[in-house]
């Protein structure tokens, strides 16, 4: 018996409701996705790869779609490898990966959490439909090697391994000075020995590179990173020798700020980057840098705010998420102390993330309200509800009619499209003002 999933509904139904609508005239509140920008962001990803000569690794957490998961690794013949949060996920993506296995391509995917034992069985299973290779998994615990046996008897063979390295963000992983914690190398030297693991290499995610600023920022979290995973290698070389080893290193602001180095003129932080992207290893063993993101095909306002990349265009030509809300009153009659608007979205549809850039939850497109010179944000968030006024806390009027949609740009696009069970799609190349609906995408929820 499979997994059973949440109820979803059909996605014939759903495309027969909204396909044609102008999504002025949807429920509320809905998230909607431009498609034109992610096939841009998704693009340039592999091209920058490509250009740079790395790995890459495409995270599936933020959208949990297949249709976003296929633009990732694009139609080409390279490898196409994933990084899931939830076993979920990959069940999900599973015919996505069948048909990878049929074109012939090469294709990985990591589950990209420490192993319980829970899982180990579950990930099996999906391997064995998928075949060897296939499956990823993490280990920064010595306990967790025992989980491997229960992986390789459902499957009939190994599990790659990952080892997870903690470069700083203290989530998940090991110092590098301490990978071997507990006799963890050679119980999984032991374990490779005996036929039920296969070492990949050292895998660390560092998302303080949110907190950056500036290109060359960006492109620093990154190299430190990759300096740490290589001293991880070189801290052990007499447990990891004998193989080529991948490290895989990343999130979105220093994976985007990697599209720098095919500038022709570049910073300090830039020619550092390009050389260790060149040279990683510092021992006899033989290295390759494999690089990972996820909120890259949609970004969001917390990631907009990075400037990773030098050759960004506007907040609108950016983020491709947004969510439609409908204003339920307005405060312009000196009633409160500045002027305001009530939406009928709060936490339960934007999320309750902060971004360092502006004090808010959310910005609020120009769509359909023309610009000014101070942004419209959403200031306070209760559950059902938000409060939208001006960034810079300005007297004039709020600019809008009771009723009237709004399309709100989030501040962490992971957490916001969780509250969603489908995507409303729009393709701003076809229609300038990217307000119909030519698709829906249907996501998936729960573990």
């Amino acid at each position: 018996m499979a997994f059973p999933y949440y109820p979803i509904p059909s996605e014939r139904d759903l495309k027969q409701f909204y396909i044609g609508k102008d999504i002025g005239d949807v429920p509320k509140p809905s998230v909607v996705l431009d498609v034109v920008i992610i096939k841009e962001h998704c693009e340039r990803m592999l091209q920058t790869v490509k250009a740079l000569d790395v790995g890459f690794r495409a995270h599936v957490k933020t959208h949990k779609t297949p249709q976003i998961a296929q633009l990732q690794v694009g139609h080409g013949s390279e490898d196409a490898n994933f990084v899931a949060s939830t076993v979920l996920e990959i069940e999900w993506l599973a015919p996505l990966l069948k048909d990878l296995k049929r074109q012939g391509r090469r294709f990985n995917t990591l589950y990209g959490i420490p192993l319980v034992p829970s899982q180990a069985t579950r990930l099996a299973k999906i391997a064995r439909e998928l075949g060897p290779g296939s499956i990823t998994v993490m280990i920064d615990h010595p306990v967790q090697v025992e989980y491997l046996k229960a992986f390789q008897v459902a499957a009939g063979f190994p599990a790659y391994v990952f080892i997870k390295v903690d470069c700083g963000y203290h989530r998940a992983g090991l110092p590098p000075a301490m990978l071997n914690k507990n006799g963890l190398l050679e119980k999984l030297a032991e374990a490779e020995k005996e036929g039920y693991a296969v070492i990949l290499g050292v895998y660390s995610h560092n998302s303080l590179s949110y907190a950056g600023s500036t290109p060359d920022e960006a492109m620093e979290y990154l190299a430190a990173e990759i300096v740490s995973c290589r001293e991880a290698i070189k801290h052990n070389s007499h447990f990891l020798s004998g193989r080529e080893l991948v490290i895989s290193v990343g999130a979105t602001p220093q994976v985007v700020s990697s599209n720098n180095l095919l500038r022709s003129s570049s910073s300090s932080a830039a020619e550092r980057l390009k050389n260790l992207l060149h040279n990683p290893s510092e021992s006899s063993i033989p290295v390759k840098v494999e690089l990972h993101a996820g909120v890259y095909p949609v970004l969001d306002m917390q990631q907009f705010s990075t400037n990773a990349r030098q050759s960004s265009g506007k907040l609108e030509e950016e983020v491709a998420i947004s969510v439609l809300a409908e204003v339920c009153s307005i405060y312009n009659d000196g009633e409160r102390s500045k002027p305001e608007a009530l939406v009928a979205a709060g936490s339960l549809a934007l999320g309750r993330e902060p971004c360092k850039a502006y004090p808010g939850w959310g910005v609020v497109s120009d769509w359909r309200r023309g610009s000014g010179n101070s942004r419209l944000i959403v200031e306070r968030i209760s559950q059902e509800h938000a409060i939208l006024a001006w960034e810079d806390g300005g007297s004039s009027e709020i600019p809008l009619k009771i009723g009237q949609s709004v399309r709100i740009y989030p501040n962490h696009a992971c957490v916001t499209g969780a509250m969603y069970g489908w995507y409303l799609v729009v393709d701003s190349s076809e229609d300038q003002g990217a307000s119909t609906v030519v698709d829906v995408w249907v996501r998936i929820g729960g573990w």
